[in-house]
């Protein structure tokens, strides 16, 4: 049937689209690692804020990795929990012992701000901090020894208002199926995507990761206490930055995001509530974004061509050409970061899962974080659900 036929045609067409794409995310990829870095060296004293919730494997690395900067100013670490039985308060602990000369400190306090347990973390943990510019960072993150200096040293150019990191993702060695799609969601999907948008001019990101600024920044944009009922704190941290009128850095440098996913339950949840979010906050680039997944759509545009005669020769160069196109990607990102997030076979099966997500996220306005349902509204604002 005709139908059949341009819905074929169309969705080669948009799955070609994506290998252009995903070639020209490999070609930007390796623009951005170029990037010079300011030359100037920062010795401003610094405030580190962990947020942590639990001990989940890997922690005690994650954060030791912040422990060991070589970075000539003074650094203040503070962690914050809200739970008296957190898991993470005897890493934090054996973390003093082994760094004595370090300034760390530990902020337990349960008082809740609004809806987003993190940030209201963060709002008790600034009691503690000490030093003018602050650097906030997710507890699932890992830092190279050079991170902190790089980091300082971007937030001092002019007109940089905040600076953040992009990440790439990382699992354990005996890291379970769901961990590893997760890290390569990571390394293969988002980063690629945030390096092209943000070389284009298309997003002026922010990202937890990383979100250094200074104490009187904070305070112009009203604080944490001002992001506790939104979901994505981040962006719209980084949004109250621009909106007075100042630039976000991303130097060229990524950290770690630790990936451990216990199911494949938790995995689509977990997936699904940042493609949701970015749904509610950004439609257009939402739906835009159905061209990073060639290959899912080029199996589409080969069903609906058929299976015989020269239709079903054109959808099965355009699933070659996908294929060919995401090992690519994958191959620069790992030589370029230095990462392997994922063997080249599940790549297919993640492309596959990245789109029933998509999908999924068309529809709905809820999201499960932290074993709680919110609703998200259109501003990002969040209520239980």
């Amino acid at each position: 049937m005709l139908i059949f036929l341009l819905l074929g045609w169309t969705f080669c067409g948009l799955a070609l689209c994506g290998t252009a794409y995903a070639l020209l995310a490999a070609r930007f990829a390796g623009r951005f690692v170029k990037k010079p870095l300011p030359d100037n060296a920062s010795r401003a004293a610094v405030s580190l804020l962990k947020p942590l919730h639990g001990g989940a494997p890997g922690l005690a690395e994650d954060l030791e990795s912040f422990c060991r900067q070589d970075y000539a100013g003074p650094v203040q670490i503070v962690f914050g929990v809200q739970d008296a039985a957190d898991p993470s308060i005897p890493i934090v602990e054996a973390l003093k012992a082994r760094f004595p000369a370090l300034e760390i400190a530990l902020v337990l306090d349960d008082k809740s701000h609004g809806p987003n347990a993190k940030v209201s973390n963060l709002a008790n943990i600034m009691a503690a901090a000490r030093h003018d510019l602050l650097i906030l960072s997710d507890d699932d993150i890992a830092v190279p020894p050079d991170w902190l200096a790089v980091v300082t040293r971007a937030l001092d150019a002019p007109g940089i208002g905040l600076v953040t990191c992009l990440y790439t993702g990382a699992t354990a060695a005996d890291a379970n199926l769901w961990s590893i799609l997760a890290a390569m969601g990571n390394s293969y999907d988002f980063l690629p995507n945030a390096i092209l948008g943000s070389s284009l001019g298309l997003a002026d990101p922010c990202f937890g990761s990383t979100i250094a600024l200074r104490r009187g920044m904070l305070e112009s944009i009203g604080g944490f206490a001002a992001f506790t009922d939104y979901l994505a704190d981040d962006y719209e941290i980084g949004r109250a930055v621009r909106e007075k009128g100042y630039r976000i850095a991303i130097p060229a440098l990524g950290v770690r995001h630790g990936c451990r996913e216990d199911s494949l339950r938790d995995l689509f949840r977990h997936e699904l509530r940042w493609t949701r979010t970015i749904r509610l906050l950004n439609p257009h680039g939402h739906l835009g974004s159905i061209v990073t997944l060639p290959l899912p759509l080029a199996i589409l545009g080969a069903v609906f061509l058929g299976f015989g005669g020269v239709f079903s020769l054109f959808g099965g160069l355009a699933i070659g050409a996908a294929v060919a196109s995401r090992l690519f990607l994958k191959w620069r990102i790992d030589a370029i970061f230095g990462v392997d997030a994922g063997s080249a076979w599940l790549l297919p099966l993640r492309d596959l899962l990245s789109f029933a997500v998509f999908l999924a996220s068309l529809f709905g306005g809820t999201v499960h974080w932290r074993g709680t349902r919110f609703a998200v509204q259109a501003s990002g604002a969040m209520t239980r659900s």
